[in-house]
């Protein structure tokens, strides 16, 4: 009697931790399936709005993955402290440098060291500005941790010592980095291949060829007095195509003169030789 070959579970992913998980989840996990480590305070707060929509769908498949990391299982004392007073004085409390090393111990089981591959980050207010560019560099990754910060910050030491990236969102401040984290996720799992469906939509959407995107119309073909630009409705593709960019020119010239800039540099023109559009 031969023996029954053993079933292949190659599809599917198995990651390390130094928890135990669930045998059974809700969601399969593809193998490679791009994922989001996310250290907080609130884990309840995952996956939020990431759980619906084609996010929502993706996850369900197994296209991405979520894991939250509770940090304040790696606090101090009876009462899991995260936090201490600034050194030198002042408002607020600070994330200590231990405990937050810590989580970030967990959080690097089974990832690659390679920060290209697998990225860290902090989201706060004083790191890189966050944009369509970087988004598409984190998608290419296998996947990526991110601390969601509170209180006045975290302890410099720990983000030196980890080689963490700083990304803000904007010269504005959270309470805290949960909000700042999913949108930076969402900007990025939409662009990891068959998320959306139609991959087509990520590269003529605003930014992805630095300009602002063209406005978009659909029925009725006249509200409220306003006709669709007759252009739009001609069929006429190459003409189509000519007035969205210069649509997308004029209101990214309008409205963000510092992308308008960056497109004219990298196209090789001078703005200030600019002609009105």
């Amino acid at each position: 009697m031969t023996e029954k070959p053993a079933k292949s579970h190659g599809r599917l992913s198995v990651s390390a931790s130094l928890k135990p998980r669930e045998l059974m989840t809700p969601a399969p996990r593809l193998r490679g399936a791009w994922t989001a480590r996310i250290i907080t305070l609130f884990p309840e707060a995952f996956p939020g709005p990431l759980g619906l929509s084609l996010t929502g769908k993706a996850l369900h498949e197994g296209l991405w993955a979520l894991e939250t990391i509770d940090l304040r299982t790696f606090g101090e004392g009876k009462h899991r402290n995260v936090d201490d007073n600034p050194a030198g004085g002042g408002a607020g409390m600070v994330l200590r440098a231990d405990v937050v090393g810590r989580a970030f111990d967990e959080a690097a089981i089974g990832t690659p060291i390679d920060r290209a591959r697998w990225p860290v980050i902090y989201l706060s207010p004083r790191g890189k500005p966050f944009d369509q560019a970087m988004a598409r560099r984190l998608s290419q990754a296998e996947g990526m941790t991110l601390l969601c910060g509170r209180f006045e910050g975290v302890d410099q030491r720990v983000l030196d010592h980890y080689a963490v990236e700083e990304v803000s969102l904007g010269d504005f401040v959270l309470t805290g980095g949960e909000i700042a984290a999913m949108a930076l996720i969402d900007a990025t799992v939409r662009l990891i291949p068959r998320v959306l469906g139609n991959q087509a939509s990520t590269e003529e959407e605003s930014f992805s060829d630095g300009l602002l995107e063209h406005p978009q119309y659909t029925r009725p073909t006249v509200w409220q007095g306003r006709e669709i630009p007759e252009v739009l409705l001609s069929g006429h593709h190459a003409k189509i195509a000519g007035w969205r960019k210069a649509e997308a020119e004029r209101l990214t010239k309008e409205r963000r003169p510092d992308l308008w800039r960056a497109f004219r540099a990298k196209h090789g023109t001078d703005p200030e030789e600019d002609q009105e559009l």
